[in-house]
């Protein structure tokens, strides 16, 4: 295969430098595989294409889930994983995440992460689909932030990890199967260097930036998924996108998530007319799925002929709600709302992507050399829905398991570095603009929660109107996000095309039933 390269370039004009890592990524699965690998004397870098806590670990609320109390255990949270996945869970990627996640936690608490307490012991939550209350919280709804404030400064203490902040990682260098390194963008001088690494690890997280309606920071535009594929490597359930719930939804107002951990707490959702709704949808009214939820929401939107329904804590004890989700209310008192007396407008929005990079349970991709953790992976521990809170433990789990699959091989620099080189791509031009506006429009319209199979035609449609860009170089950071973004999101609409039932997050309204037949993972490579 001739891999696809976003720019033209060769590696023999280009300064580079040999680390024993290089990690893409500064979230919670970047920065604590780089402090694991730091701890073994290794030298690590981390690329970044924006700031170092620019990440959707900074800004998620709900907590880090983990079989911590004595009243919970494993096996529980192995069930309460599998229920959620929808039959499409890789047990044996579950067994490990949930019997693993402890000790993970254990090591952010060592690492400086401060958990709420109550009483000396952790103060732990219940959130949607958990059986016990068994969700970890910081500063009562700003767990990401305590989380990547401790990695980020033990990060910056470690002299074996080096962080390069405002560098963007453009493509992978892959020879014979074989990952060499990476081409990486310097947004601030804006010239390119070559990184070579023994071991490649993508912790680029996920691509919510594609729909116009989401939860997620603007640097999360499917980079490193974008650029895996171009380079050969394996993909996989890329059509399992979470939409979370409770998005607040106000004129003018950005997309804020208000966790789900306000439901855990007790909150009810309530349509336009007051009415409490999700116990007619499931068993667990509130704590029901996030699937089952956001369904059950669209359906209240449309009988109700609204754009919102409302999440109500007026029953619940004021001092409670002020002490567990202060920075909420801080948001929503922004907005003339008290949450303890007033209902809260939410609606759905993209929060998370259950697929990406194919990896096995070691983090290993299908490209020698090319590692992934985090919401960039795909090991099938999330299935066709990811069970609320598991994925800051996801990206610990895995990003150790990562660093304990490398140290069996022997770290050190090739005698000579294998050169790499593109020349092949034009001056192109485009509204890149206009076309990410389209594109969201698009993903918004026909490959949201609800699909068909007319919709998600036209969808690719659309992608295929710019295939010309891959024979044309991109002029730079804008650029090189529009097209992985045109990359990832023509993936999702294949892989939604292709499964032609509904399971977990993803519904097709023409194969509304769950097939057993369809009780299978999709895969693709070029």
């Amino acid at each position: 295969m001739t891999p696809d390269y976003l720019v033209n370039f060769d590696t023999r004009q280009l300064p580079r430098e040999h680390w024993d890592y290089v990690i893409i990524g500064s979230g919670i699965a970047g920065l604590y595989t780089a402090l694991t690998a730091g701890r073994l004397g290794k030298r690590v870098v981390v690329i970044t294409k924006r700031a170092i806590d620019d990440s959707n670990t900074d800004k998620a609320q709900g907590g880090i889930a983990a079989a911590l109390d004595t009243t919970d255990s494993p096996d529980l949270h192995f069930t309460d994983t599998l229920a959620a996945g929808a039959g499409l869970c890789d047990r044996d990627a579950v067994k490990i995440l949930v019997n693993e996640g402890p000790d993970r936690v254990r090591d952010l608490m060592d690492l400086g992460a401060r958990f709420d307490r109550k009483d000396g012991e952790l103060a732990l939550t219940r959130e949607g689909a958990h059986s016990r209350r068994r969700i970890l919280h910081a500063s009562g709804d700003a767990t990401g932030a305590e989380i990547q404030g401790a990695l980020t400064r033990r990060v910056r203490e470690d002299g074996n990890v080096l962080v390069l902040e405002n560098h963007m990682a453009v493509d992978l260098l892959v020879h014979q199967n074989a990952c060499h390194g990476v081409l990486v963008y310097n947004r601030g001088t804006g010239k390119l260097k070559v990184y070579r690494g023994a071991a490649v690890i993508i912790a680029t997280g996920g691509m919510g930036m594609l729909y116009e309606h989401n939860t997620n920071p603007e640097v999360a535009t499917g980079d490193g998924i974008a650029m895996a594929f171009r380079a050969g490597a394996e993909i996989m359930d890329m059509e399992f996108i979470q939409f979370h719930p409770t998005v607040l939804s106000l004129p003018g107002a950005p997309r804020f998530l208000i966790s789900e951990a306000v439901r855990g707490e007790g909150a009810y959702l309530i349509n336009r007319y007051g009415d409490r709704f999700m116990p007619r949808y499931h068993e667990l009214a509130e704590l029901a799925p996030r699937d089952v939820v956001v369904r059950a929401i669209l359906t209240e939107l449309a009988n109700t002929a609204s754009e919102k329904v409302f999440l109500d804590l007026s029953h619940l004890p004021p001092d409670l709600v002020r002490e567990r989700f202060p920075t909420i209310g801080r948001t929503c008192a922004g907005y003339g709302l008290d949450i303890t007396r007033d209902p809260i407008p939410v609606a759905p929005a993209a929060h998370y992507l259950m697929g990406g990079i194919k990896t096995n349970l070691n983090g290993e991709t299908s490209i020698r050399g090319l590692y992934a953790c985090g919401e960039a992976a795909c090991p099938g521990v999330h299935g066709a829905n990811r069970l609320a809170s598991n994925s800051l433990l996801d990206g610990l789990v895995f990003g150790r398991r990562i660093v304990e699959c490398v140290k069996k091989y022997r770290l050190g620099r090739p005698e000579k570095d294998l050169e790499f080189s593109c020349s092949r791509l034009g001056r192109g031009q485009a509204d890149h603009q206009g076309m990410l506006a389209g594109l969201r429009a698009v993903m918004n319209q026909y490959v949201g929660p609800v699909r068909t199979a007319q919709g998600l035609t036209r969808a690719l449609s659309f992608f295929s109107r710019y295939d010309y860009l891959k024979k044309t170089e991109a002029a730079g950071p804008l650029e090189m996000e529009a097209r992985n973004m045109l990359e990832v999101g023509g993936l999702i609409a294949l892989f939604a095309l292709i499964r032609t039932e509904s399971r977990g997050s993803h519904y097709r309204l023409d194969f509304p039933e769950t097939l057993d037949y369809w009780r299978k993972h999709i895969i693709l490579k070029k």
